[in-house]
């Protein structure tokens, strides 16, 4: 028996050592992904870019439902003439489903296909109870403290007005582009991208070939990863899957809240959300989040590395820590929020029935109908009716676009040109972009916004003191300066 034990101890003792070896040598084999670029000197701005911000933001783009202000459009439509004069002498522009704007910039070698550069002009609106939060009105458009105030400063007025930023400065050296550049600018992003939709058909109408498309979508985020010190340029190259379910529970009886029987049609329902929460859908680190990996694993410190670099191992210890956030809980796994619930009458009257509203965001990897699948899998009760809300936004996650291809290492050496502190890195988009409606042009298409900002700002987005910084402009306009003649050498 001794024998045996100290054979068993061997064994085991050899096993963990070939194992540890096994792991170290793939985290020393983890090598960098990263590009070795030289950093650029700042080209000087255009006088005047921060206050042509300001007075854009000052004009209330805001979508609705109910419906758009047609004259805000206008407005901006003729502002963005005025400020731009050389932009509007020089391109093509067209407008399409009434507010959008496509602007085309002729390039010398037409055998090369043109890029699009896509923003949105509408933001979102501004609760009437929130407004007297905001440290600066919402739609002052105030230069103060080093930052510009407003709707639209981040989401996605900026970008457009620093894109056209961007080509006055071109124009005004005497550059003209190799290649045909597009900048096309949604005026409902925030609904429904009818806009987006009508540029994308214009295109297709053209037989335009577009060499890449990049949106606006993730950011250079500081501390994005316990672990990982540099901020992390995120580039989308796929976003999630949208849909909303009605689920409906119908009873044969009601009655009087003085006699209530003990199965309810809110009670029942509420059970079957709760199952969802308890019972989320499955974590994988597949497709994006693996390349994700690849590209920060190598830029952390040796306990991270042997971690990331050992995936075949390490995959459920690490879907169990991003599961623990929700911002990173997100990025593994489809998500089902409820968002609604509608039941009952009166305050003594037990309801017939109850609805509630469940907001899905869906992996790659899964789609719509397997997203529905499982969902009445977990809720397991036939009595309830789910239904996917056809009215609003349906779609299944987009195409995951390749890092091998021109317009990723075009804007991956932008970015290192321009935030030669940051590292870049695939990631996935939770929400959802323009992006969505140009998927039948079949181009590459990524998505990423040219800002740096810590975590704390991200609540910023459609939320109080929505500001950019002065050198986060500068930042973003210089981008698309160097973007532009990159993608033309």
């Amino acid at each position: 028996m001794r024998r045996f034990l100290r054979r068993l101890f061997r064994w085991t003792t050899t096993a963990l050592v070939v194992l540890l070896g096994i792991l170290t040598i793939n985290a020393i084999r983890f090598h960098s992904r990263q590009i070795a670029v030289s950093p650029l000197p700042d080209v000087p701005l255009a006088e005047g870019a921060f206050d042509r911000l300001s007075e854009a933001v000052q004009i209330p783009t805001v979508s609705r439902r109910s419906g758009i202000d047609s004259s805000a459009f206008q407005r901006l439509d003729s502002f963005l003439m005025s400020a731009f004069p050389l932009a509007q002498r020089e391109l093509e522009r067209t407008r399409l489903a009434g507010y959008s704007l496509l602007y085309r910039w002729p390039g010398r070698n037409n055998k090369l296909n043109p890029i699009l550069l896509l923003a949105h002009l509408d933001v979102v609106p501004v609760e009437t109870s929130s407004a007297a939060q905001w440290t600066h009105p919402p739609f002052s458009g105030l230069l103060a403290d080093d930052h510009v105030w407003g709707r639209g400063t981040l989401d996605d007025k900026m970008s457009a007005l620093g894109m056209l930023e961007a080509v006055e400065m071109l124009l005004r050296d005497g550059y003209y582009p190799e290649r045909t550049v597009y900048l096309a600018f949604g005026h409902d992003e925030e609904l429904d991208g009818t806009g987006a939709q009508s540029i994308a058909a214009h295109l297709q109408g053209r037989g335009e070939q577009i060499e890449y498309i990049l949106d606006e979508g993730l950011l250079v985020l500081e501390n994005a990863l316990p672990g990982l010190d540099p901020p992390v340029a995120l580039v989308g190259i796929a976003e999630k899957g949208y849909a909303s379910l009605k689920l409906t529970l119908e009873l044969q009886e009601g009655g009087h809240s003085m006699m209530p029987p003990e199965r309810s049609a809110i009670g029942d329902l509420s059970e079957a959300l709760l199952r969802l929460q308890e019972q989320p859908f499955p974590g994988a680190l597949e497709g994006v989040l693996d390349q994700f990996f690849d590209y920060i694993g190598p830029e952390m410190g040796l306990f991270s590395r042997i971690v990331i670099a050992n995936r075949w191992l390490t995959a459920p210890l690490l879907v169990r820590r991003f599961s623990d956030d929700p911002a990173t809980n997100a990025l593994v796994r489809t998500t089902a929020a409820p968002t609604m619930i509608d039941a009952g009458v009166a305050d003594n009257v037990l309801p017939v029935s109850a609805e509630a509203t469940v907001n899905l965001r869906i992996r790659p990897g899964e789609t719509v109908e397997s997203a529905v699948a499982y969902v009445k899998q977990i809720i397991d009760d036939d009595r309830i009716r789910v239904e996917v809300i056809r009215s609003g936004a349906v779609s299944d996650p987009s195409p995951v676009t390749s890092t091998e291809t021109f317009g990723f290492r075009v804007v991956e050496k932008t970015i290192r040109e321009r935030f030669p502190t940051a590292i870049v890195a695939p990631s996935l988009v939770i929400g959802r972009t323009d992006s969505r409606h140009y998927e039948a042009l079949q181009a590459p298409t990524y998505r990423f916004t040219p800002i740096q900002v810590q975590r704390a700002d991200l609540s910023r987005f459609h939320g109080l003191d929505e500001r950019i910084s002065l050198e986060n402009y500068r930042r973003l306009i210089r981008f698309y300066h160097q973007l532009i003649k990159n993608s033309c050498k």
